[in-house]
């Protein structure tokens, strides 16, 4: 059995002959830890154009017969040979990517915009250059444009920016100690941890990257990853000026453990043991506590030390992912006469999905689970309970309207996927939410919502979320995303409002 994603992710689309596993450091092929379309080996997903695209190993085409490179115009940008020897090569990528949404009530009616449109465009382009068989570089170069009317958010970077480099890495691999290594720095997209608490921001025009080191070790049924970085500044607007936001840092180490495969009901079946270590350090607005003042807030910074573990893979037709991460640190108040209070808070997730890839349509069906701590706002000086996750969860996972974020949330819902062909995928995601803890606020990404006294009860309401993906020509997807907030009584009297979210992206990679 095949590994799949597991969670509600977005669909990419297969658009030219997938790279051999399509893994970095100049080699095709990491075994078991290929599985998960490569997210195994800690790069993200890759079928063939990558979450990441300096994840992608295009080599294998050297071997490909001449007729079946000739099937795609864009596999001669893939390996371009720059020596007789082949030994210096040179690969491009590119998107092209068109998106619109429209909201009625955006962030719950908060957002101070009603049937807000809004329209992004993005131009990104790469290129990976291979210098021998262990050292390379890629640099990658994004435009992102925005306009609509009514529009909201942007000022926050994430969707105007003037041509700047988005990524650019040296690489340098080999074989140490019986594994495959290598050690990635500059500014990169990071994607190994757990997409309840990082992702890549692609929802937006403007990735979230990252600036530092990464080292990395693969040996046959085991894996570790050591990175310390430091987030990328994409507020400047001027050509070339991204910097370096020093007040938000991780850091932090990822292993995963090839369990032995075994047969079950039929099915050969792969699990994977991860345990983690990513640690935060961030302040401004993030870092804010909610206090008993509504509307009010405490401002500082904080450390957070997330310890977890994750089991992940296939049990007979079912694939399985669990999660459990405990929360330590501390929060220290910009009052310095104020007490520094302890960090206790913690994170639970499961789905479970029953996979049925030999029916018609290929269908899957399953529940998520989700329980992201909660505090209290009448503590003063008590440990921080709320579960913080400050750097972009993917909003696929539990919100693509972005209403809701992993914090003080209990979560609990259907998800389906459907294939009625080769080139069509529909998934569906039906959760419900409640506050874990009701002495807690309600939040939103990058957003604690002010309103709060008037509302009773932990239910929040529920996201009805849909998305159908159609790669309707080589390289061309388009990808139809509906879903609405509708609020329970508690969240209306509160002053919530039900709302509509629907996007439309066209899609061109290479």
């Amino acid at each position: 059995m095949k590994l799949r994603a597991l969670g509600f992710a977005p669909l990419t689309g297969f658009v030219l002959a997938a790279p051999a596993h399509a893994t970095p450091g100049g080699s095709s092929d990491y075994g078991v830890f290929s599985a998960g379309n490569g997210a195994a080996a800690g790069f993200g997903i890759v079928g063939a154009a990558g979450q990441a695209r300096w994840a992608e190993d295009w080599s294998s085409l050297t071997s490909t017969p001449p007729e079946r490179r000739r099937e795609d115009w864009f596999n001669r940008l893939k390996h371009v040979k720059l020596t007789d020897k082949g030994d210096v090569w040179i690969s491009f990528s590119g998107e092209e990517r068109l998106r619109y949404i429209f909201e009625n009530q955006p962030v719950m009616g908060t957002a101070g915009k009603t049937d807000a449109s809004r329209l992004l465009l993005r131009s990104q382009y790469g290129a990976d250059l291979h210098l021998g068989e262990h050292v390379r570089a890629y640099a990658e170069f994004l435009y992102g444009n925005a306009g609509g009317s009514n529009y909201y958010g942007y000022q926050a970077g994430t969707q105007r920016e003037r041509l700047d480099l988005q990524q650019g890495v040296l690489e340098i691999k080999g074989a140490l100690l019986g594994a495959k290594t290598g050690v990635i720095g500059g500014r990169q997209v990071f994607l190994d941890a757990p997409v309840s608490m990082q992702s890549a921001r692609d929802l937006t025009n403007v990735q979230q990257t990252w600036d530092g080191f990464r080292g990395y070790a693969i040996w046959k049924r085991f894996r570790v990853d050591l990175f310390d970085f430091v987030q990328t500044n994409k507020l400047p607007l001027g050509v070339f000026s991204d910097g370096t936001n020093y007040n938000a840092r991780m850091y932090g180490a990822y292993t995963s453990t090839a369990l032995p495969a075994f047969t079950l009901m039929g099915h050969r079946n792969q699990l994977f043991a991860d345990v983690f270590y990513i640690g935060y350090l961030y302040g401004g607005a993030l870092a804010a506590l909610p206090t008993a003042a509504q509307g009010k807030s405490q401002a500082g910074s904080t450390r957070r030390d997330n310890v977890g573990a994750k089991l992940w893979g296939t049990v007979g037709p079912f694939g399985v992912n669990l999660t459990g991460v405990f929360q330590g640190g501390q929060f220290r108040p910009a009052n310095e006469s104020q007490p520094t209070r302890a960090v206790r808070a913690y994170a639970v997730n499961a789905a479970v999905i029953y996979d049925r890839r030999d029916l018609a349509w290929r269908p899957s069906v399953g529940v998520q689970a989700d329980l992201f701590s909660g505090g209290s706002y009448h503590s003063k000086d008590g440990a921080v309970g709320t579960f913080a996750t400050p750097y972009f969860p993917l909003p696929y996972y539990n919100d693509v309207t972005l209403s809701l974020t992993s914090q003080n949330l209990v979560g609990l819902g259907p998800i389906m996927d459907f294939a009625p062909t080769k080139n069509f995928h529909i998934k569906l995601h039906v959760p419900l939410f409640w506050r874990a803890s009701t002495n807690d606020a309600v939040y939103a990404v990058g957003k604690t919502y002010t309103w709060r006294d008037n509302l009773s009860g932990g239910f929040i309401g529920t996201i009805p979320q849909a998305q159908a993906a159609w790669n309707f020509a080589p390289h061309w997807t388009w990808t139809e995303d509906l879903a609405g907030f509708v609020a329970s009584h508690g969240m209306h009297q509160a002053g919530a409002k039900n709302g509509v979210f629907i996007m439309q992206t066209l899609a061109f990679r290479f």
